[in-house]
């Protein structure tokens, strides 16, 4: 597994992070498109994944670090932090809630259905769930997904919703 160094950075602009070229080089010459990352501030950490792209102005990189995940750090604009990075080795580019494997589990129709969606599909709907707080909230979901799933209903939009 790639793996970089823990390093220190701060925020490029409101919303995405800076990453040297140096740093992303390995991940780059193997062909890695998604990172697991681990971020710390203040004994505070944080983990997530995400995809990179590449500068058009600089030979760098940069990470989509949103207002949720600074406030979960506590960082700030003109703060700096430490980050971690590496391969991200998950089946399908993020964790999967415990809550929506589960129900898969006990639906295989709709599972197979959301196998055969394409990756980014896929990570909706598990980001889709994963944003959930309360476990019985993410349990309730997954089933109205899964019931959209079986009923072909894969409009973004309302798979959350009953039909």
């Amino acid at each position: 597994m790639i793996k970089s160094d823990i390093f220190e950075i701060g925020l490029l602009d409101q919303f995405h992070i800076y990453i040297p070229e140096k740093i992303m080089q390995p991940f780059v010459a193997s062909k890695v498109d998604r990172l697991y990352i681990k971020a710390y501030y203040n004994n505070k950490s944080i983990d997530f994944y995400a995809a990179y792209v590449k500068d058009k102005n600089t030979d760098d990189y940069r990470i989509m670090f949103g207002k949720r995940l600074q406030k979960e750090l506590g960082v700030l604009q003109n703060d700096y932090f430490e980050i971690q990075l590496f391969e991200n080795t998950s089946k399908y580019g993020v964790r999967v809630p415990e809550e929506l494997e589960e129900v898969f589990k006990l639906d295989l129709e709709a599972f197979k259905v959301f196998e055969g969606l394409t990756v980014g599909k896929k990570r909706s709907i598990i980001y889709a769930i994963a944003r959930y707080k309360n476990s019985q909230t993410r349990i309730d979901k997954a089933l109205i997904v899964c019931d959209n799933l079986r009923k072909g209903n894969l409009n973004p939009y309302t798979i959350l919703k009953p039909q």
